[in-house]
């Protein structure tokens, strides 16, 4: 009988990261000309950061950032567990490793049999020769996919007007794209194995902000697909999932606001105000108002990636979450949330 879980969590490297390295991100903009003097000093920098940053350079707070983010973590693999899914379906962006200059989809449904995941390949060199599993930097797992679902997900969203691309193979990557990879990695946290079949389902969310590492594209750029798409395409996701015979986790992974992306900040840090209004309308259920969200002023306070949890927010329409968390900092280049919505049956 169709069920469905629904989960909201992160994929930011920060977690793989020993918590020596959780803070590599600040420390490499901190050294950057980009940056202005001022910025540099910490005196300038909002209170909570200083706080953050103490005398340690933000070891302590590592050890609080990520306690706090496993509590969530875990709680979401449980769920998973108990849920027993035949499928997860996860909601991810792609920066530059899919898809590139060629093609860029608005949304790409991966039908997948079996692919290939490097959850180390894309950490930039911000710590990533280390990781707190003390695993090898080219580790390379086998992931199942669930082709029977997603073709059938795709011929049902082309039939009812959301126009996706679907792709049996990688394009540009030769592994699984960083939001989906870390997504699994984090799943697997202790490490007990991740058998669940997934289908990877990118959204655009970088559009005319794409991120390419030391190129620029000269010119405007088509931007993401809008909050509302996003959202209306994930309530149509969970109608035609309602309507199978399989059980499956929706997974909304991002980060909310990121440093690097709000240039408000110096791209410093998130902004976290904004990021606290989106977690009480998280918290009271009133996940319809993501649906209305302004693309410039989302794009402004760095929230780019928020699209993958709008498509979550959508499947959700109507049911409020049974965990929220929100794990903020000014540090660790984004803030970052983690939800649980039980099944309807529950």
């Amino acid at each position: 009988m169709a069920e469905i879980l629904g989960i909201g969590m992160t994929h930011a490297p920060h977690l793989q990261f020993t918590d020596e390295n959780m803070a590599n991100v600040l420390r490499r903009l901190l050294k950057s000309e980009l940056t202005p003097a001022a910025m540099k000093d910490p005196q300038n920098w909002p209170a909570g950061m200083r706080a953050e940053w103490d005398s340690d350079e933000g070891l302590t707070a590592a050890r609080r950032h990520r306690a706090a983010l496993l509590e969530g973590v875990r709680a979401a693999r449980a769920a998973l567990d108990a849920f027993k899914p035949d499928c997860v379906l996860i909601w991810g962006d792609d920066q530059y490793e899919n898809f590139r200059e060629d093609v860029i989809p608005p949304f790409c449904v991966y039908a997948f049999d079996e692919v290939d995941c490097a959850p180390f390949k894309a950490s930039d060199g911000l710590g990533a020769d280390t990781n707190v599993w003390n695993e090898p930097k080219d580790m390379v797992v086998k992931i199942k996919g669930h082709r029977e679902a997603a073709n059938l997900l795709a011929e049902k969203l082309l039939e009812t007007g959301f126009d996706v691309t679907w792709s049996y193979r990688l394009h540009h990557a030769q592994v699984l794209s960083h939001a989906f990879a870390r997504t699994i990695l984090y799943l697997d946290y202790d490490r007990k194995g991740f058998s669940y079949p997934i289908i990877p389902f990118h959204v655009n969310c970088y559009g005319s902000n794409l991120r390419i590492k030391g190129k620029t594209i000269e010119g405007r750029l088509p931007p993401s697909p809008a909050p509302w798409r996003c959202y209306d395409l994930g309530k149509q996701i969970a109608r035609i999932i309602e309507e199978s015979p399989w059980r499956v986790a929706l997974i909304g992974s991002s980060s909310w606001s990121h440093g690097t992306l709000t240039a408000k900040h110096h791209f410093l840090y998130p902004d976290v105000e904004v990021d606290r209004q989106r977690f009480a309308e998280l918290k009271t259920g009133h996940l319809r108002q993501w649906r209305d969200l302004d693309p410039d002023q989302m794009r402004a306070s760095g929230q780019h990636e928020m699209l993958n949890w709008i498509c979550l927010a959508g499947a959700m329409e109507g049911r409020k979450a049974s965990l929220q968390l929100f794990v903020e900092s000014y540090i660790f280049n984004s803030d970052k949330a983690l939800a649980l919505f039980p099944p309807a049956r529950q």
